[in-house]
């Protein structure tokens, strides 16, 4: 059973583009549910490569099942999982007892290590939440042998910061980086690929005179570490007058990210300058693309213009109906002659025959 949880990934503490992460995912369900209780999805980098649950209780990898570690693994992920899986539970009910809470209830814990861009190993990071909310954050730095935590609703004395140290510098970061070393050199055509972002400008025009809408949108990159910032007259725009920056999976195992920006009709008659600066780590230089929308330029379509060209159709159905009306009431009085002049004809002819 694979998932590809992507919602983790804005989680993922990376310290550089060049580094990178061996993560759990670790769910824990207290209650009566159609999942598993337990269950656990392991990512290198964005790659899931692993899964496990209370199920089998046995891990099941994307591939390689046939590897001379199989066995290693296997000992290895019944280490470490059913640690978190006892530890998990362990917090739910004392989570239970703080709160009062009855019923289902999620707890779940991000953790992982990291190799850095020389190759050498990072801290141990945990993250854990209870029913989506954050309730502790747990950091080794191994090179300082410290423990840093950041937990609420549970202290540790003496002798719980002591075990949590020597079980985390002798069994989970050993473990960890030794894991994250060989699934990378396995997984390195798909990991370190490097892909250029495609750049595209998309302008328009909202309703009931709200002004334009400009968008840039860079898609089709790897890793998915990128900065898009959209700028005006130099300077950036701010956040909260920002719409979407969220990176999106594309199917092909790409990525996408795009931002928007409403200018309204009094900005677009003080004629700014907008453009959209771009940096990833496959581009040599940041990307530089300024969005043209003065007033003047022919692609740009006003509320002005549209209104003008609706007024100026309607005028022209006006006077072609007019035309048509006119030349049908011309027919009409042609008809009308021809019938006066045969009756007259007649009449002065009549006298003639007596």
């Amino acid at each position: 059973m694979f998932m590809l949880v992507l919602f983790l990934l804005p989680c993922l503490k990376v310290v550089s583009a060049d580094s990178h992460s061996l993560v759990i995912l670790a769910t824990y369900i207290a209650g009566q549910t159609p999942f598993p209780e337990f269950s656990v999805v392991l990512m290198l980098d964005d790659v899931q490569i692993g899964y496990y649950d209370s199920n089998t209780w046995k891990p099941i990898y994307r591939s390689h099942s046939d590897s001379k570690y199989y066995d290693e693994e296997q000992s290895d992920a019944e280490t470490v999982f059913r640690f978190q899986y006892n530890n998990l539970k362990y917090l739910v009910f004392h989570y239970y007892d703080h709160l009062n809470h009855t019923g289902v209830h999620v707890t779940q814990r991000l953790a992982g290590c990291e190799l850095l861009n020389n190759d050498k190993p990072g801290p141990l990071h945990l993250r854990d939440a209870f029913d989506g909310q954050n309730v502790g954050e747990f950091t080794f730095d191994m090179e300082k042998r410290e423990i840093q935590n950041k937990l609420l609703w549970v202290t540790f004395d003496q002798v719980e910061q002591l075990y949590a140290k020597l079980i985390s510098e002798n069994v989970f970061h050993p473990i960890c980086i030794k894991t994250l070393r060989r699934y990378l050199n396995m997984e390195k055509n798909n990991v370190m690929r490097k892909v250029k972002p495609r750049v595209r400008l998309m302008r328009k025009m909202l309703p009931d005179s709200q002004g334009l809408q400009i968008s840039c949108l860079a898609t089709g990159f790897y890793p998915r570490h990128i900065n898009l910032t959209l700028f005006r007259d130099g300077q950036p725009v701010d956040d909260d007058q920002i719409t979407g920056g969220e990176i999106l999976p594309n199917g092909d195992g790409t990525y996408q990210m795009r931002k928007s920006l409403v200018i309204s009709e009094e900005k677009l008659r003080e004629e700014h300058i907008y453009n959209c600066t771009m940096k990833h780590l496959n581009l040599d230089n940041k990307l530089d693309i300024t969005f043209d929308v003065d007033e003047s330029d022919p692609r740009f379509f006003s509320l002005s213009v549209v209104i003008g060209v609706l007024v100026f159709m309607c005028g022209a159905v006006l006077i072609i109906t007019a035309l048509i009306i006119w030349k049908k009431r011309q027919a009409a009085g042609r008809g009308s002659e021809t019938s006066q002049s045969d009756y007259s004809l007649t009449s002065s002819s009549a006298p003639d025959e007596k």
